[in-house]
C-alpha cells in the first residue's frame, strides 16, 4: 500500500525523483517504515501533511509547529501499520477538529513527497506524503495548543505576504508544482 502511494507520485522536479527513488528503496529493503516510539525510534519513518486549499481565495493554511519552531503544514507521523490516507485524516481531526474531503483534482494519493532531516533535539527523518484537500478558510477549527500556537491562511501567489521564520524545505517546490498544477487544471476547465 506504501509502496504504491509512493509509486504514484508524478515526481515535479529532480528532487522529487531523487526523493521517490531513495522512498522506494527504503520500503524495498524491509526496514520498519512506521515511528514506534516517539520521537525518532526508528530514525527513519512516514509522516504527512495535509495542504489544505481554499480555491476561492487561491490560499493554503500553515500552522506555526511548537516544538519545530517552524511554519509547516497540519500533519504528523502515521501509526505502526496505518495507510497514510488515514493517517492524514486522523492527524486533521486531531489538530483542527475539522474532516474536510480529499480535493477531487487530486484524489486520495499524495501530490508531492519529502525526505527531510528534522531540527533540534531528537533529529529523525521524516519520510513524508503531502495530501491536498479541498477547504473553507471560513470553517472554524478548534487547534492543538500542545502542537502548534497559531494557524494562518496564506496567498499561494504571494509570498511577501507570509509570516518570516522557518518552513519545511520542501516548500518552494511544492508551491511551484501545486501552482503548475492549479493553473493546469483551470487551463482544462476553461
Amino acid at each position: 500500500m506504501v509502496r504504491t502511494l509512493v509509486a504514484s507520485v508524478e515526481a515535479g522536479d529532480p528532487h522529487e525523483a531523487a526523493d521517490q527513488q531513495w522512498m522506494l528503496e527504503w520500503i524495498d529493503s524491509g526496514a520498519q517504515l512506521w515511528r514506534l516510539e516517539k520521537p525518532s525510534t526508528p530514525p527513519r519513518h512516514l509522516a504527512v501533511y495535509a495542504i489544505l486549499l481554499d480555491e476561492p481565495t487561491q490560499s493554503i493554511m500553515i500552522i506555526f509547529h511548537a516544538l519545530a519552531q517552524a511554519w509547516l503544514f497540519p500533519g504528523g507521523h502515521s501509526d505502526d501499520l496505518e495507510d497514510p490516507r488515514r493517517t492524514v485524516v486522523r492527524e486533521l481531526d486531531e489538530e483542527l477538529q475539522i474532516a474536510p474531503p480529499f480535493h477531487p483534482a487530486f484524489g486520495g494519493d499524495p501530490f508531492f513527497l519529502t525526505v527531510t532531516q528534522t531540527r533540534g533535539n531528537h533529529s529523525h527523518t521524516d519520510v513524508t506524503l503531502w495530501f491536498v484537500f479541498r477547504a473553507d478558510r471560513n470553517q472554524p477549527v478548534t487547534i492543538d495548543a500542545r502542537e502548534f500556537s497559531e494557524v494562518r491562511w496564506v496567498p499561494l501567489q504571494d509570498r511577501s505576504s507570509w509570516p518570516d521564520g522557518a518552513f519545511d524545505p520542501g516548500l518552494e517546490r511544492f508551491l511551484s508544482k501545486l501552482t503548475a498544477r492549479l493553473n493546469s487544471v483551470a487551463l482544462k476547465g476553461r
